[in-house]
């Protein structure tokens, strides 16, 4: 993988109810701590009455560290009611990767993290079919094969999810991306990483279901096809939305055109929403979100 150079900077993310001085209060504490603002950018909720900020900063002179930067601004944060986190762009939390037959998304997300578009360490992948392992090793990933319990025996998948769940353990896992991973994760399993597991499908839902969407999709004449990344809940497909895309069909499309194009979409939408995770771009709240791209 190459190394990507160490930015020395952080982002604040912030949400609270929408009031005069929040962005001169932030602003004028990092102003009174060094910092030199980068990027900064702001959204505003109006029906909920809400208001959302994302702003980075170098850290070369900045005077706060992480534990200090908490007792700073905590008092502040609790003045305008914030709920907020803060990244350091030298952290590359672990990612893990859960595929099963269908390899596009992680070839995508593979060779973007080969050339250090992603700013992570892959401890890891994990399938429930061999099919992928020869890439993994390629890209020298550990690869672990999980298979799927025969039927729906309960005590199967429960023990699938625990080894899985162990392995997240192990290695510290951050975030998990479903790059077309084909199993439906248990409400325990998701309810331990909120916001935390990110997944990727066609757009064709609720209109086309079952395992032949483009099939289904070619058959009704279709115009448009899309992808959709989103957050992992309890309630499958369900998510709050990060990124869509879609592309425009003809009639002299057939299948095999659709499901080129759907696999296109599918990689962009999912690499977007992954990069925009872990650059800290992304603020989840009342079951959508507010992505500062």
């Amino acid at each position: 993988m190459e190394e990507r150079p160490l930015s020395r900077s952080a982002t604040l993310l912030i949400y609270c109810p929408d009031q005069k001085g929040v962005v001169a209060a932030v602003s004028s504490f990092l102003f009174q701590h060094e910092a030199n603002i980068l990027h900064a950018d702001q959204h505003q909720d109006h029906d909920l009455k809400l208001f959302f900020m994302r702003v980075e900063w170098d850290l070369t002179d900045f005077n706060l560290s992480a534990d200090e930067f908490r007792q700073h601004f905590t008092p502040l944060a609790e003045r305008f009611e914030m709920d907020w986190s803060i990244a350091h762009a030298e952290h590359r939390p672990a990612m893990a990767v859960f595929v099963s037959q269908h390899l596009h998304c992680l070839v995508d997300l593979l060779f973007r993290y080969s050339i250090g578009d992603l700013n992570c360490y892959i401890p890891f992948i994990i399938s429930n079919h061999a099919t992928a392992r020869e890439l993994a090793e390629f890209y020298k990933i550990p690869f672990h094969y999980i298979p799927s319990p025969d039927g729906k025996e309960a005590a199967g998948k429960v023990a699938m999810e625990r080894a899985q769940a162990e392995l997240l353990a192990h290695h510290g896992v951050e975030l998990i991306v479903l790059a077309r991973y084909m199993q439906v994760l248990s409400p325990e399993f998701v309810r331990q990483y909120p916001q935390r597991i990110i997944n990727v499908h066609h757009s064709f839902l609720p209109a086309f279901t079952g395992a032949r969407p483009y099939h289904a999709a070619h058959q009704r004449g279709v115009k448009l096809i899309g992808a959709t990344s989103h957050y992992v809940t309890e309630e499958l497909d369900e998510g709050p939305i990060i990124e869509q895309d879609v592309a425009r069909v003809s009639h002299r499309d057939q299948i095999p055109d659709l499901v080129r194009m759907g696999r296109d979409l599918e990689c962009r939408v999912l690499s977007k929403a992954v990069q925009w995770h872990l650059e800290s771009r992304i603020l989840h709240y009342s079951g959508k979100t507010v992505v500062f791209d």
